[in-house]
C-alpha cells in the first residue's frame, strides 16, 4: 500500500481534537484569553501590531517577513524560485549556484515580485451586502455583492494609495476589506544551493526529520533606496528549547474546514481526480523534457518542483476524503447546525434550507467543472504566452466598462499588480511554451472533443502542429509589443493577427459562457447559502472559531514538540519517537547513508566548510511545532513570546496534511528551519557576514552606504 493513503487513518479522536491549539486566526480577533488560560501567556495590541506589520505576502503564493530595519526580509527559498528563474541565465543557474549579495549595488532586482505588507482591517460586511435584496435571484445577489466588493476596493486604493482587498470570511457570512502596503522592488540579497535548500528532494518532502536550507533573503526598495522600517523581526539569541510556546505569522492558502458534505464530496468526486490526472500528465511531460538535455532541466525545474509538491500533498487531500472518520465529523457537524435551525421556527422561515441550495450548485458545478477548468481557466491553453494573450484580450473588453461591471480580476484595484506582472522582463521560452500548450490542447481534445469552442482552435489539426504555428508566430514574447498591444485597448487588441490574440478572441464568448454559468450558478449561490450557513455558525461560535483560510494574514500558535510513529508514519502507542530538533550534523549522517546521491547530495560549500572544521555540526538545523499550517504559509516567521524571530515555516509533516479539513496535533506538525542553523550558515558556510550581522544587529544595512 502506498504510504499516502495510510495517512488518512490519523484523526484519532473528537477529545483529542477539541484540545488542541486549532485556529489560523484573525489578527483583529486574536484568542488571547484561550491563549492566557492555556499557557499563561497575554497577547497584547503592541504584540499583535507587531506581527502584522513584520509580516509580509508574496504575491507568488508565499509568506514572509521583515528582519532589519532596512527593508531585509527573508522566505523560503522554494519561494523564491520565482525570482531566482527569472534572473537565471543558462551561463548563470542561481538554482545550482546560490546567490550572495556582497553590496547593495550587487542585489538584482526580481522582475515580477511584490509584497504586501497589512496594514489595517474594517468590517464591511453590511456595505457587501447593501444591494442585495430579499427574494432576490442567486445570480442577481451575487453580481451585486460583486459590483460593491469592487467599488469598496476602488474607493479604498483611491482615498489612501493602498492596495485594498474585500475577502470573504466564513463562508460569505463575513466580509473585511484588507489595506496593504505594497512593495514593488524586491531584490535578491542571498540564496543558498538548491540541493541544500531543498535536501532529500521529493522523497523527504512533508517528512521529518529534515535537513534543508530552505531560506532566501531579499531586499525591498523605495525610489532606489532600502527602505527604512520602524517593525521588523529582531533575531532571537537564544532560539528555541522543547516546549516553547511559538507563534506562526503567515498567509494559508486555503482550507475546507467549514464546507459542506455536498462540497466535499464533489471535491472527492470530481475535483481531486481531475486535478490529479492533470498534474501527473504534466509531470511526466516535463520530466521526459528535462531528461533531454541540462538547459531543459534548468528551464522547467521551478515548474516540476510546484507540480510534485502539489502532487503529494494532493494525493492526501483526495485520500482524507474516503477516511469514515473524518466524513463522519463533518457530518455530524453539519447535522447539528441542521438540528438547531430546525429547532428555532424563526431561523428555519428566514434561513429555509441553505445546505440544499449548496447542493443544488454543487449538481451544477460537476456539470461545468471541466469545461471551466480547460477554456475558461486556461487549463487547455499551457504557457506564459497563452495566459499573456487571455489577459490582453480580457483586459480590453473589460478596461472600458465601469469598475463595478468588470470581472473581479480586473477591477482598478487589481490592475496595477496586473500590469507588472504583465509587462515583466521574466525570461520565456519558446521551446518550453509550445511543449506545454501543444499538451493541454491535445487534454483539450480528449476531454471535450465535440466541443464547439476546441473544434474552432483546432480545426481539424493535431495539437502539436497548432502549437507549433501559435509560437513560433506570436510575438508576445516581447515585452514592447504587450505594451503597444495594451496601450491601444480594444481597436488594437481587436486588429490584432498575432496567432495568439486571435485564438483567444475565438474562444472568448464561449469562456465567458461558461463563466457567466459558473459565477450565476455555484459562486453566488454558494457565497449566499454559505453566507446563511456562515451566520448560524456564528451566531452560534462568534469568533470562537477560526474562518477558512483565504491567502490572507492570519495567526497561529502551539508548543515546540516531537511526536511518536512507526516507521510507516502512522501513529502508534508504542511507536518511534520522533525529537522535534534535528542538528546540523544529521544531514551529513543522511547524506553518507543515501549514498551522497541526489536528492541527498550536499554542495562542495558545505562539504568544505565541514572539513575546515568551520561547522558547528551540533547546531539545531529544522523543528516542528505544532502551530497551525497549511500551503500558502511558506515562509511564516516563527514567533517566540517575546516577538522575536526563532524560525521559518517551509513544510508540514505528512501528518499535517489532512489538516486541510480537520486540525490533530497527534502527530501533525509544521516544520521549519530553526534560527541558529540559518546564522550558523550564513556565517560558517558562505561567509555571508553581511546578512548575518544585519540580522543580529551586529551592524546595521545603512552603515554600508556611509563606510564607501
Amino acid at each position: 500500500m502506498k504510504r499516502w493513503i495510510l495517512y488518512v487513518g490519523m484523526i484519532l479522536s473528537l477529545t483529542v481534537m477539541a484540545a488542541a491549539d486549532e485556529g489560523m486566526w484573525l489578527f483583529n480577533h486574536a484568542p488571547v484569553e484561550r491563549i492566557k488560560a492555556k499557557y499563561g501567556f497575554t497577547l497584547t495590541p503592541a504584540w499583535l501590531e507587531h506581527a502584522q506589520l513584520s509580516s509580509v505576502r508574496f504575491n507568488n503564493g508565499g509568506s514572509g517577513s521583515f528582519v532589519s530595519a532596512d527593508g531585509l526580509a527573508f522566505t523560503n527559498h522554494h519561494v523564491a524560485q520565482t525570482c531566482l528563474h527569472g534572473i537565471s541565465t543558462p551561463d548563470k543557474d542561481l538554482y545550482k549556484t546560490g546567490f550572495y549579495a556582497k553590496s547593495y549595488a550587487e542585489e538584482p532586482k526580481c522582475p515580477d515580485l511584490e509584497l504586501n505588507v497589512l496594514v489595517s482591517i474594517e468590517d464591511v460586511t453590511d456595505k457587501v451586502n447593501a444591494g442585495v435584496k430579499p427574494d432576490m435571484a442567486a445570480a442577481a445577489a451575487g453580481a451585486a455583492q460583486r459590483a460593491a466588493m469592487s467599488q469598496i476596493e476602488s474607493d479604498c486604493n483611491k482615498a489612501t494609495g493602498l492596495r485594498c482587498d474585500v475577502v470573504t470570511l466564513y463562508s460569505g457570512a463575513i466580509f473585511h476589506l484588507y489595506k496593504y502596503k505594497k512593495y514593488t522592488d524586491v531584490r535578491l540579497v542571498f540564496a543558498p544551493e538548491f540541493d541544500i535548500a531543498f535536501f532529500g528532494g521529493d522523497p523527504d518532502n512533508f517528512e521529518f526529520p529534515r535537513y534543508d536550507l530552505d531560506v532566501a533573503f531579499f531586499r525591498v526598495y523605495e525610489n532606489d533606496k532600502p527602505v527604512h522600517l520602524d517593525h521588523y523581526l529582531k533575531w532571537s539569541a537564544g532560539g528555541l528549547k522543547a516546549g516553547d510556546l511559538v507563534f506562526v505569522s503567515g498567509h494559508p492558502g486555503s482550507t475546507g474546514r467549514l464546507l459542506t458534505v455536498s462540497q466535499l464530496a464533489f471535491l472527492r468526486d470530481i475535483g481531486f481526480p481531475f486535478q490529479l490526472e492533470i498534474l501527473n500528465r504534466r509531470d511526466r511531460l516535463l520530466r521526459d523534457w528535462s531528461a533531454k538535455e541540462e538547459e531543459n532541466h534548468r528551464r522547467a525545474q521551478e515548474e516540476v518542483f510546484g507540480i510534485e509538491n502539489n502532487i503529494k500533498r494532493m494525493k492526501v487531500y483526495y485520500s482524507s476524503l474516503f477516511d469514515q472518520r473524518i466524513m463522519d465529523k463533518k457530518q455530524a457537524e453539519e447535522t447539528a447546525l441542521k438540528d438547531s435551525l430546525s429547532a428555532d421556527p424563526k431561523k428555519k422561515a428566514e434561513f429555509g434550507n441553505p445546505w440544499s441550495e449548496v447542493g443544488q450548485a454543487m449538481k451544477v458545478q460537476r456539470e461545468v467543472y471541466v469545461p471551466v477548468m480547460l477554456l475558461e481557466r486556461d487549463y487547455a491553453f499551457r504557457g506564459d504566452l497563452a495566459g499573456i494573450a487571455r489577459t490582453l484580450v480580457r483586459l480590453a473588453i473589460e478596461k472600458p466598462k465601469p469598475n463595478a461591471e468588470r470581472l473581479r480580476e480586473y477591477r482598478d484595484s487589481a490592475l496595477p499588480s496586473l500590469e507588472q506582472s504583465l509587462f515583466a522582463s521574466t525570461p520565456i521560452y519558446k521551446d518550453l511554451e509550445e511543449l506545454q500548450l501543444a499538451d493541454s490542447l491535445a487534454t483539450l481534445q480528449e476531454k471535450l472533443p465535440d466541443d464547439a469552442a476546441a473544434q474552432a482552435v483546432l480545426k481539424g489539426r493535431s495539437p502539436a502542429v497548432v502549437a507549433h504555428e501559435l509560437i513560433a508566430n506570436t510575438k508576445l514574447d516581447e515585452v514592447g509589443f504587450r505594451k503597444q498591444l495594451y496601450q491601444g485597448g480594444l481597436e488594437a487588441v481587436g486588429a490584432s493577427t498575432d496567432p495568439l490574440i486571435v485564438m483567444m478572441r475565438t474562444i472568448d464568448q464561449e469562456a465567458r459562457k461558461l463563466r457567466t454559468r459558473y459565477d450565476d450558478e455555484v459562486d453566488s449561490v454558494v457565497r449566499l447559502a454559505g453566507g446563511a450557513i456562515g451566520r448560524l455558525r456564528f451566531a452560534r461560535d462568534g469568533y470562537n472559531v477560526s474562518p477558512d483560510a483565504t491567502f490572507t494574514l492570519r495567526l497561529s500558535y502551539g508548543p515546540v514538540r516531537g511526536y511518536v510513529e512507526d516507521g510507516l508514519g502512522n501513529v502508534v502507542p508504542k511507536g518511534t519517537a520522533i525529537p522535534p530538533f534535528t542538528k546540523i550534523g544529521g544531514a551529513f549522517t543522511r547524506a553518507d547513508k543515501m549514498g551522497n546521491q541526489d536528492p541527498f547530495q550536499l554542495p562542495k560549500t558545505w562539504l568544505d566548510a565541514r572539513k575546515a572544521g568551520k561547522l558547528k555540526l551540533d547546531t539545531p538545523f529544522d523543528s516542528v511545532s505544532t502551530g497551525d499550517i497549511i500551503g500558502g504559509n511558506s515562509g511564516s516567521p516563527v514567533i517566540n513570546t517575546a516577538g522575536e524571530l526563532v524560525g521559518i515555516i517551509f513544510d508540514g509533516n505528512m501528518q499535517s496534511l489532512p489538516w486541510i479539513y480537520v486540525y490533530d496535533d497527534t502527530a501533525g506538525r509544521a516544520v521549519s528551519v530553526d534560527s541558529r542553523g540559518i546564522l550558523e550558515a550564513l556565517r560558517n558556510v558562505y561567509g555571508a557576514t553581511r546578512v548575518s550581522d544585519e540580522l543580529t544587529g551586529a551592524v546595521a544595512a545603512s552603515k554600508e552606504s556611509n563606510s564607501k
